[in-house]
């Protein structure tokens, strides 16, 4: 069984109740995760930070991974938002390049002129298409992307069912991918 079958399977009996299978789960997932810390240049004294913030969002949004979706990409996507979370802490952006060694070849040299107007542009661009949005769409994203809510909380809170809950961040994802992959003139970028 490979490391993606068995951490899914690990993932389906603790969303099951088996706490055995949850606690085994979060320890194989250690060095999946430190090792995505370290591929974004992540310095070594901080990666066990790093993995220790992973493992708690992963606790949080443990009900909103989907089983019939592969279980890597989500954990590495939040270990990779933690990761980028530690270095603008500390004022370094992360590393573009997956190749271990250039990341102790190159120095970081801080942001570049204009990446200040690029980032509120995107941030612009971002806040118009949340606000293009439906309504429930909206609140999907903002419940579980942006808060990172379990579907159990937004589903009390927004008072719609896990299943609504699920399409509605769906189409919404979908809906602003689109919108953020396009330029003014509507051509893809």
């Amino acid at each position: 069984m490979d490391t993606e079958q068995r951490l899914a399977a690990g993932m389906r009996a603790a969303q099951d109740g088996d706490a055995a299978a949850y606690r085994a789960l979060l320890a194989a997932c250690v060095p999946v995760i430190a090792a995505a810390a370290r591929r974004q240049g992540l310095p070594p004294d901080e990666v066990d930070d790093v993995v220790q913030e992973t493992l708690l969002t992963v606790h949080r949004a443990r009900r909103t991974w989907d089983p019939a979706r592969p279980f890597l990409p989500w954990l590495r996507a939040i270990a990779q938002r933690r990761t980028v979370d530690a270095l603008r802490r500390q004022g370094r952006r992360p590393r573009e390049s997956h190749d271990p060694i250039a990341y102790e070849a190159h120095a970081d040299d801080g942001p570049l002129p204009g990446d200040g107007l690029e980032r509120r542009d995107d941030r612009r661009r971002l806040v118009a298409a949340m606000a293009a949005l439906p309504e429930r769409q909206r609140e999907a994203v903002e419940h579980l992307g942006l808060a990172e809510r379990s579907l159990d909380e937004a589903a009390a809170l927004t008072g719609r069912s896990k299943g609504a809950l699920k399409v509605n961040l769906h189409r919404a994802l979908k809906a602003l991918r689109a919108a953020l992959t396009r330029d003014g003139s509507g051509a893809d970028v």
